[in-house]
This record gives C-alpha cells, sequence and structure tokens, in this order.
C-alpha cells in the first residue's frame, strides 16, 4: 500500500514539472518622450553661477540604461533679456553655465532647441529661510522593535509673504534621498520643523538636508509627485509618472510634451551625523 501511494505521488511530481513552461510577455513601449531635469539651485553663500541642466528621454521597462540627449541648445533668460548659455560637456546630455546670476524675486526663462522642437518654461526663483537647528529624538521600540531615531530640521518662516518648502534628506546608510513639501499656511511668522527617520539609522550615520524656497506651482507639482511615486528613490525625475506634467511647453508639437520641471531655489543645506 506505501509503495503504491510513493509512486504515485512521484508521478504527480513529474506530471506538473513537466507541464512548466516560460511565458514571455509583450509590453508596449510608447514613444521616448523628453526628460528635463532643470532644477537651478542657490545654495546660500555661493555666488551660484554655476548651474546644470540634464536631459534625458524615457525607455523601455527592462532596460537598465536611460538615454541622455547630446546636440540640444540650451539657454536661460531673465527678466532683463540676459541670456545664460547652458553648453554641454561632451555628450553628456549634461548642459552647463558658468556665469549664471540668480537673484531672488527675478523671473527666467528656459529656452530648449532640440531635434526641431522648441520648448519653454517660465519660473521665479524663490528664497528660503536658514536652517536654524538640527535635533535628534529617540522614539521608545514596541515589543521586538528597536528604538527609532529620528531627525527634526528646524527653520522660521519669515511670516510677511506666502511660502511653499522642499525639504530633501539623504543618509549615508540609505541611496534613496526622500523628498516632502511643506505651504506655511499654518506656520505663518513661525518656526516650523521636518522630521525625518528610518528604520536603519544608527549613531554614526551622515545626513545630508537641504531645504528650498519654492513657487507655488512647483509645490502642487511635487505634492501629487511624491504621492504617486510613494517617495521611491533615484530623485523625483528618475521615473516620472506619463501623466503629470511640469511647467515645460512645447511650442513646435504642444501634444509632444516633455517630462520634468524647470524650478528656481534658493538652498540652505546642512549636514548631521546621528548621536
Amino acid at each position: 500500500m506505501k509503495k503504491i501511494i510513493y509512486t504515485s505521488i512521484l508521478a504527480l511530481l513529474v506530471f506538473c514539472t513537466s507541464c512548466e513552461r516560460v511565458v514571455g510577455v509583450d509590453l508596449n513601449t510608447a514613444p521616448p518622450k523628453l526628460v528635463v531635469d532643470a532644477a537651478i539651485k542657490w545654495q546660500k553663500g555661493t555666488a551660484g553661477n554655476e548651474q546644470r541642466i540634464k536631459l534625458t528621454t524615457t525607455t523601455g521597462y527592462f532596460s537598465s540604461t536611460i538615454p541622455v540627449v547630446s546636440g540640444a541648445t540650451v539657454t536661460v533668460k531673465n527678466s532683463a533679456n540676459t541670456v545664460f548659455d547652458f553648453l554641454e560637456v561632451g555628450n553628456s546630455g549634461q548642459y552647463v553655465c558658468e556665469n549664471f546670476v540668480p537673484a531672488i524675486g527675478e523671473t527666467y526663462t528656459l529656452t530648449i532647441n532640440v531635434r526641431g522642437q522648441i520648448l519653454t518654461a517660465t519660473e521665479t526663483l524663490k528664497g528660503v529661510p536658514p536652517i536654524s537647528r538640527i535635533t535628534q529624538e529617540i522614539m521608545p521600540g514596541f515589543g521586538q522593535s528597536e528604538d527609532q531615531i529620528n531627525i527634526k530640521t528646524y527653520y522660521t518662516d519669515p511670516g510677511n509673504t506666502v511660502d511653499f518648502y522642499l525639504t530633501q534628506v539623504k543618509a549615508n546608510n540609505n541611496n534613496i534621498p526622500e523628498f516632502s513639501v511643506r505651504p506655511d499656511e499654518f506656520f505663518q511668522g513661525n518656526e516650523i520643523f521636518d522630521i525625518y527617520f528610518n528604520d536603519k539609522l544608527r549613531p554614526g550615520n551622515v545626513v545630508n538636508i537641504e531645504l528650498d524656497g519654492i513657487s507655488e506651482r512647483y509645490y502642487n507639482y511635487m505634492n501629487i509627485l511624491t504621492s504617486i511615486s510613494g517617495n521611491a528613490g533615484g530623485g523625483p525625475f528618475a521615473t516620472p509618472p506619463s501623466s503629470l506634467r511640469g511647467n515645460i511647453v512645447n511650442n513646435t508639437s504642444p501634444k509632444n510634451f516633455a517630462l520634468g520641471y524647470f524650478s528656481l531655489s534658493e538652498v540652505d543645506a546642512k549636514t548631521y551625523t546621528v548621536q
């Protein structure tokens, strides 16, 4: 009786194994779209003259490389019609300007001429208050979970304007930066703090914190983007959702819109070592 049972089980296993087969799934690949990473950042205490814009395209789902866009003409113009040329470094898709002049409250227009398409975007450079202090606190774990380290970044809203902020935090034990946005709606003229934590944060880890002043339109864009991406890594332009449009307009072919955003921010950045 036992021999019959063993034989039946063996036959069933052979049958199941012989039925396995690899099923290939064909994924439709949409035409590539231009992706514009044009975040002009003026860090406090610097001249802000060197700025960089990166052009790439979207690619297939299984592709491990991101195609760069070479040979474009990229300029930024201020309200006085001063033109700042962004020149490509080799064939890298990286376009650099070494004589940019940042000014808080100034309005700038980006123009990209690439592959017969003219794209433009207009934005105003927003100021930011300084980071006043960084603290940490220990939150006790429950059950078998370990204690959690929270990092708090403080800054004071000026109170005389409507302001919006973008915070980027990256710890050296985590390759994925985290982004968050905040309006000053309930903090006019008061001190504000942002909280950062990750489960792997330990004493000795180094945390880089960047605070940007941003426009209301960019706040709305980033608020949607971080919600869609779930705050996933690689920066907000690594895998941009195709349904979310920024402020870049294709004047030649409006339906062939680009992904990404042209932003200008004053920035304060600090480094904190976990105690």
